[in-house]
């Protein structure tokens, strides 16, 4: 299950980090640190969610 979760993490870790800076650009946040900081809550939130997502796919 864990090589599945980190397969799963390199595409939902991008798709949430991603999403988490065009919130902040969207919100007016347009200078380095917040971008930064979207990102990086956005990999992190990613781990939990690739750990539960494998965990429904391995049933």
């Amino acid at each position: 299950m864990l090589r599945l979760a980190m397969v799963l993490y390199s595409l939902i870790g991008t798709t949430l980090a991603g999403s988490f800076v065009v919130v902040s650009l969207v919100m007016g946040y347009d200078t380095l640190w917040p971008i930064l900081i979207a990102a990086a809550v956005g990999a992190v939130a990613a781990v939990p969610v690739s750990v539960l997502v494998a965990r429904q796919i391995s049933g």
